[in-house]
């Protein structure tokens, strides 16, 4: 399979170079004016390629459609990819480089010499050399969440529409705003949308399928005290703001926190803490790979702060719990064809499937609840959110041939159930 490389990556030099970082606490939707430049310039490019009912809608969701050409019916695949780029790292005056034949040794970037990648901070730069490595020049992120996802996905397309002798079924495409703050599929209709599975191309390493995400919730911790003059407050003041103190105090130092853990570890995240002497918040991050796990810590978490305010005549607490998402891997288990197929895809392409979890959670963990199961697929990045972020040409290439691949398959194995 010839992937047409240059157009790949010419997309993907062009898409990085325009601004779209999202903005927390906005609340217009997208978050940032640069999110609906992209999406306009993206939905003519659609257009342009000849795919069909391309439509940008009210909440700026790009969708469009590459027809069917079998005579049979299969299950319409959807392909996900968000337009934003994190609000962590300037994604603004992005200047990519293209560090052709990688030779194994350091990469010092010009922009900034205190930013270099090396086999020894990046253990997979080792598995690419004699590729073509694509960064920053230091000072921004490059954006290859997901803009590589988007040129991948639009380049699997073009290919699909040169070469009408590959066998494919419907398939539906969504280009999404502001998932890098969390609102990602606000708005999303998955009825409307119309697919029976999806993938989201928005992964790390080659041939990783991400199945499996944390489950998550948000705890709100709020102590309740008593303000007085400080002047007169002897034996009458309650200080809310030393009870939050004492709560983020008393947490695990040496486990249970982002720090500590790794892997299949949940941890307990104190992220926010405001307020002041008559009322003080700490807002807190609960994450498990199982619910019963999530549940245990926030048992954990209502006990020791209910303790601290029995600690203080005249205090009292208020817990508010609220559900984020949870583990996807509950409903992927419903369907094993969605993940399956994803890996025989992978084979296809040369590559070694891995099933990762995602220290985290995404729109797709999302979309499962609502309906639409969707794994994620890589795109071949590394160091998101970073000035350190990478990504390797030849990579890209594979993931585009993953996604013809896939499609292949489904029209070969999957007759709507």
């Amino acid at each position: 399979m010839q992937i047409p490389v240059e157009r790949l990556v010419d997309r993907f030099l062009r898409y990085v170079q325009m601004d779209t970082q999202s903005r927390e606490g906005v609340a217009e939707y997208p978050s940032t004016e640069g999110q609906r430049q992209f999406l306009q310039m993206l939905a003519r490019e659609l257009e342009e390629l000849g795919l069909k009912e391309v439509e940008l809608d009210q909440h700026f969701y790009l969708t469009a459609t590459l027809p069917s050409n079998l005579q049979t019916q299969v299950p319409v695949i959807g392909f996900i990819a968000h337009v934003d780029t994190s609000p962590e790292v300037s994604g603004a005056g992005v200047k990519p480089i293209i560090h052709r034949h990688y030779d194994g040794q350091r990469i010092q970037l010009p922009g900034d010499p205190s930013v270099v990648l090396s086999p020894e901070t990046d253990p997979e730069l080792a598995n690419c050399i004699g590729q073509d490595i694509i960064t920053s020049d230091g000072t921004t992120l490059l954006g290859a969440d997901d803009k590589a996802g988007i040129a991948e996905i639009l380049t699997a397309m073009e290919y699909l529409l040169s070469h009408p002798e590959i066998p494919h079924g419907t398939i539906r495409l969504a280009f999404t705003p502001d998932e890098e703050v969390g609102r990602g599929t606000d708005f999303f209709d998955v009825g409307r949308f119309g697919a029976h599975y999806a993938y989201t191309v928005d992964g790390g390493a080659a041939g990783e399928v991400e199945n499996e995400t944390f489950c998550a919730d948000t705890m709100t911790v709020r102590f309740h005290g008593v303000n007085v003059h400080p002047g007169y407050a002897k034996g009458k003041m309650v200080n809310a703001i030393k009870l939050a103190a004492r709560l983020v105090d008393k947490l695990p130092k040496a486990s249970m926190s982002p720090e500590t853990t790794d892997g299949r570890e949940g941890y307990v995240h104190p992220h926010a803490i405001e307020g002041g002497v008559e009322l003080a918040e700490v807002r807190l991050l609960i994450r498990d790979f199982e619910v019963e796990g999530l549940k245990e810590k926030e048992r954990y978490l209502s006990r020791l702060a209910a303790r601290i305010a029995r600690q203080v005549p005249g205090s009292r607490v208020e817990i508010q719990i609220k559900e984020s998402y949870r583990n996807m891997r509950y409903k992927l288990e419903e369907e094993p064809r969605v993940v399956d197929f994803a890996v025989e895809a992978i084979r296809r392409a040369g590559l070694e499937p891995k099933l990762t979890s995602i220290r985290g959670g995404t729109d797709g963990a999302r979309l499962c609840y609502q309906g639409l199961l969707t794994p994620n697929l890589f795109t071949g990045g590394h160091n998101f959110h970073s000035r350190r972020e990478w990504i390797s040409v030849q990579d890209m290439a594979r993931a585009v041939t993953t996604l013809v691949h896939l499609v292949q398959i489904w029209a070969e194995k999957g007759p709507i159930r």
